[in-house]
This record gives C-alpha cells, structure tokens and sequence, in this order.
C-alpha cells in the first residue's frame, strides 16, 4: 500500500500517531517563547539579587517583576515538561512509562505551583 502513496500523501499523514506536527509546531513557539523570555528573565533575576533581604523582596514585589517571573516561570517549566513527556514516550514503555508520564506531570504542575506561590507572596 505504501507504494501508491506520493510524497505529500505520506508528509500530511502525520505519521502513525497521526499528532506529530501538532508537538513539533506545539515546541518550536515554546521554543521561540523562551528565546524572547529567557535573556528578560535572567536579567530582571540577576538584577534583583543585588543588596539586602528586604531590598531583594521590594524588589520582586513590583507588579512588573512579578508578571516577567510568572511568563518565565510557566513557559519554562511547561517547554521541559512537553520535552521530558516526549523523551518517556521515547524511551519508557508499558506500565513504568504511565507511570512516568503521571510523575513528570505532577511535578511539573507541582513546580509551577510552589514557585506561582512564592512569587505571589513576595508580590502581595
């Protein structure tokens, strides 16, 4: 059968999941996503870390340096959850790998929890 096929029938099949553009298209804008918002985030960081514990907490308190660790804080964790999805898909099978898709999940979910938690009690 795979021979009456063109080369285009086989490019729009998707391939056998039938969902393979959709992940590739879903991490090339995180992938973009973080070009823009990693260099922001790690400058507001290193800039917030000069001077004293209360200062450091002024600091990251203002309502703009809050909304610039929120955007990083989720586009990150959400970018390496989508990748470490993938790599169990890869590589884990069976039960261990639900498992795993269970596991990477929560802890995604969870980091981006605590750390929405933590931000939002220096901000307010």
């Amino acid at each position: 059968m795979q021979r009456f096929l063109t080369d285009r029938k086989r490019a729009t099949g998707l391939g056998s999941g039938h969902d393979g553009t959709h992940h590739h298209w879903q991490m090339m804008v995180s992938s973009m996503a973080i070009v823009v918002v990693a260099p922001i985030f790690f400058v507001t960081f290193a800039l917030g870390l000069q001077g004293s514990y209360e200062e450091v907490v002024a600091y990251f308190s203002r309502p703009g340096i809050a909304i610039i660790m929120v955007i990083s804080l989720v586009v990150i964790i959400r970018h390496v959850m989508h990748e470490a999805l993938e790599a169990v898909e890869d590589y884990v099978h069976g039960v261990p790998g639900k498992l795993a898709l269970v596991g990477v999940t929560w802890a995604s979910y969870i980091l981006i929890f605590v750390g929405l938690f933590a931000i939002a009690r220096m901000a307010l």
